[in-house]
């Protein structure tokens, strides 16, 4: 069993570990009871061009590593080097690694939006994976959508595989202050559009807000998802919340790679730890996290490729029982840093363990063992950072799910990062905006007469609108307002947000408007209404009227006439559903490849 702590310690290597299972790599290279043919002697030659001795990958578990590095990937400048530690694991269990280079999704550099990408890095791990002579694999990724990315490509393919998660980078600095990313940028952004800080100030907070390799060190999306990993127990207990640049990190994704070797000896497949339990558990960890509201989305995609029902009222049943417990930004007031001194994720489960119903803690992990046997030796360390459930940050998990007929399929909204509560029921006239360059050219033109009362309406910024669903869902508050001392205001839109986000925004509304969804019915001056714990929200206009609204609409063109974006367009799923392929989230036969 792998060791329970913040910083996992790789298991003790076994010399020539006796073979349980036969290997699937074994057909390509002609080895047991598959024979000797024709393709496997081509195979053995061409691995002698690569280098390599026949002693070192026959008979050997094959041991694909999927790295997300790049030269333009930030999160993931450091996982070139972690690479070198997961192949000194797998050498050390006896298997033989093999480095594949995989599409990196940056988010803070890609455009639109990564989102959009998400399916084709999936599509790319599962293909890889199928195609090549591997017995297992070690998904390397953090940023925000490589993780469901990866682990969605890995649960189509269903061979053994451990996740490594790139680590948060460290604390931001500026004049005395700690900063967190994502938060910090929106919030001295909007400082310098209300004139309260200067050019040289904002250079400063800019260098100050990303100092050392790994991904958002709030928790924002990336830090969600990787959490997610952990909990649904096919990352090491204690490894989504090591730092970047952790000594421990690099012991962990040495231990990692041993442990894949050991999977696939096993024969442990990644879809025997995606059962029903370990979503509703990875749901319950985003809720007392006080995660991404983008957690949603990758969790019902992944949760559809292992064949399990995952919907919008299952998430809302369970933020309603799931109290928050991690004092972190958004929200909050701490960082992944403080996080993982004060116990890490283990230390937070372990608490959460404590409400009844919350975790099923029988269930296995890659790191061999149960959950509740990696949860036994965890500590919280500082009880400020994670809040005992006695006194939590909150008493529900943070995150609703509205339904009304402005979103009959759902929308969410993160309501614990409202900077103004009182928004949390409200009433007010809408201002709509039909795209975000139409949004980000006017919101500071006063003819649009908005105020505290504004509802803000942006389309046309769903899967397919977007194209891609961006993270456009933190509205921007006109200039003169801020300068006023606005600090929040209602703000709607088929959009996501980013998980380091906040403000009083309901997101994902489905269905978009660009399919014909109640989004595109709104007129300004039109009155909505959001009720939180009434958990609508609702277009108060007569339906006779929406009616004739509905006869006139015409859908707008498609963005995308050719390439992957036209295949996007085609079979993306939507919000609620996902944002899937309608071809990949189904079962059906895949067939394994012939290597003769």
């Amino acid at each position: 069993m792998a060791a329970v702590s913040n910083a996992p310690q790789p298991p003790e290597p076994r010399q020539q570990p006796e073979q349980q299972r036969p290997l699937r790599s074994a057909a390509w290279f002609g080895e047991g009871e598959v024979g000797d043919h024709l393709r496997a002697f081509s195979h053995r030659s061409r691995m002698s061009q690569l280098g390599y001795l026949p002693g070192e990958y026959l008979g050997r578990p094959v041991i694909a590593i999927l790295n997300t590095w790049s030269d333009i990937n930030p999160c993931h400048m450091h996982l070139r080097e972690r690479a070198e530690a997961v192949k000194r694991g797998v050498w050390q269990a006896g298997g033989f690694p093999l480095e594949f280079p995989v599409s990196t999704l940056s988010e803070t550099f890609q455009k639109p939006t990564p989102m959009l990408y998400r399916n084709l890095l999936a599509m790319e791990a599962e293909e890889l994976l199928r195609s090549y002579p591997v017995d297992g694999a070690v998904l390397m990724g953090g940023c925000d959508k490589t993780t469901p990315a990866l682990l969605m490509g890995a649960t189509s393919a269903d061979l053994p595989a451990v996740f490594v998660p790139a680590g948060p980078m460290l604390r931001g600095h500026y004049r005395g202050t700690t900063l967190g990313s994502g938060t910090d940028l929106f919030g001295y952004w909007d400082e310098h559009r209300a004139g309260r800080i200067g050019d040289c100030e904002l250079a400063e907070v800019g260098r100050g807000l990303a100092r050392s390799p790994g991904h958002c060190m709030s928790m924002g999306t990336a830090s969600t998802m990787t959490s997610v990993a952990e909990v649904l127990g096919v990352a090491l207990p204690g490894s989504a919340s090591i730092p970047a640049v952790d000594s421990a990190h690099e012991r962990m994704a040495a231990a990692s790679g041993m442990r894949a070797v050991a999977l696939v000896r096993e024969g442990r497949t990644i879809r025997e730890y995606l059962t029903r339990e370990a979503f509703e558990d990875a749901a319950a960890a985003v809720f007392a996290l006080g995660g991404s509201t983008n957690a949603l989305i990758h969790l019902i995609a992944m949760a559809g490729r292992a064949g399990v029902a995952l919907g919008l009222d299952d998430f809302d049943v369970i933020s309603r029982r799931v109290p928050v417990l991690a004092d972190l930004r958004p929200s909050g007031g701490y960082l992944m840093e403080d996080f993982y001194y004060a116990g890490g994720l283990p230390g937070l489960l372990s608490e959460l363990a404590k409400v009844p119903g919350a975790l099923h803690t029988q269930r296995p992990t890659v790191g061999g063992g149960t959950l509740g046997e990696h949860l036994a030796a965890a500590r919280v360390h500082d009880a400020r950072v994670i809040r005992t459930i006695d006194e939590p940050c909150d008493r529900e998990g943070g995150l609703a799910v509205l339904r009304g007929n402005l979103a009959p399929d759902g929308a969410v909204i993160k309501y614990i990062a409202s900077r103004n509560p009182s928004l949390l029921k409200h009433t007010g006239p809408a201002v709509v905006f039909d795209s975000y360059q139409e949004l980000r050219d006017g919101i500071d033109d006063p003819v649009h007469g908005i105020t505290p009362d504004t509802v803000l309406v942006l389309r046309g910024a769903g899967p397919i609108g977007g194209p891609g669903m961006p993270e456009y869902g933190m509205l921007p508050i006109p200039k003169y307002l801020l300068e006023a001392g606005a600090t929040d205001l209602v703000r709607i839109s088929d959009a996501r947000m980013s998980g380091t986000s906040y403000g009083t925004c309901v997101l994902h509304i489905a269905p978009e408007s660009h399919v014909g969804g109640p989004l595109a019915l709104v007129r300004t001056g039109d009155a909505i209404s959001l009720d939180v714990e009434a958990r609508t929200l609702t277009l108060d206009v007569p339906e006779a009227k929406l009616e004739r609204r509905r006869a006139a609409w015409r859908r707008p063109q498609p963005p995308f006439e050719r390439g992957y974006g036209s295949l996007y367009q085609e079979h993306v799923t939507q919000a609620n559903q996902g944002c899937d392929f309608d071809f990949l989230a189904r079962e059906g036969r895949n067939p394994q490849p012939d290597p003769h």
